[in-house]
């Protein structure tokens, strides 16, 4: 190298200056990421507040929420619960000495099912009362202070059987049965027994003792061997001999 390009080199060297670069975000974007970091803190807090809020008024403790408690026997309501779907349950009962409250604004339906999910029995609860699709056994039925009790079977028989015999009470009222064909009061090893101060037999077929009418207005009650039962008009003697063709 000669000696001439020596100081140029050097003067060269000498104008260069140190670049210096800054790492970081400056500017709009630091002041918009400091907006954002803030603007997630509070979101925080307002879902921690709002989180907080609802675990104090839904009641959440360890063993369950609300109402609900979960207890080793099961689940456990206290006070009025409201079901937006069918609830499916092995046992339902209140507690001791407190009355089981079931409302709804439609029918009540309870299904009863067995193993292959069949359905056995059904309860259906409304304004016309309850409907059992087969039989049902409970030790008494009564109806509301006031208000009228009816068992009735539109299409069907109505059968009531216990072991130890059926009362009906009526300690204000009047108690009636109707039915389209045949009332029937049987008694296997006992008898039964019409008890009361007046007994009116209505619409009895009258038999004639005589071809020529009489205006007597004195019958006799005529039984026959089936069990109908008829009015002839009394004589000096029995008159049901002689008006038994009521019994063919």
């Amino acid at each position: 190298m000669t000696q001439e390009q020596c100081p140029h080199r050097n003067n060269v060297q000498s104008s260069e200056t140190p670049q210096v670069y800054k790492v970081g975000i400056y500017g709009w974007r630091k002041r918009c990421l400091y907006f954002f970091v803030l603007l997630l803190m509070i979101l925080i807090l307002v879902n921690l507040a709002l989180t907080i809020w609802i675990l104090k008024v839904m009641n959440f403790t360890i063993d369950g929420m609300g109402h609900l408690r979960i207890t080793e026997r099961g689940l456990k309501l206290e006070g009025t619960s409201e079901f937006l779907q069918p609830l499916y349950a092995k046992e339902i009962q209140s507690r001791p000495g407190t009355p089981l409250f079931l409302q709804s604004s439609k029918n009540i339906s309870v299904n009863i099912l067995n193993n292959e999910n069949h359905l056995v029995t059904q309860l259906t609860a409304g304004a016309e009362g309850a409907v059992f699709t087969s039989s049902v056994e409970t030790p008494h039925v009564r109806a509301e202070p006031f208000k009228e009790l009816r068992l009735e079977s539109p299409t069907r028989s109505l059968f009531m059987e216990a072991p130890k015999g059926v009362d009906i009470h009526a300690e204000a009222g009047d108690i009636q049965a109707t039915c389209r064909s045949d009332l029937r009061l049987q008694s296997v090893d006992g008898a039964i027994i019409l008890d009361a101060q007046k007994i009116k037999l209505l619409r009895l077929p009258e038999g004639v003792a005589s071809p020529s009418p009489s205006r007597q207005t004195v019958f006799e009650v005529c039984v026959c061997a089936n069990g109908i039962v008829f009015l002839s008009q009394a004589g000096t003697g029995s008159t049901c001999q002689m008006s038994n063709h009521v019994c063919i």
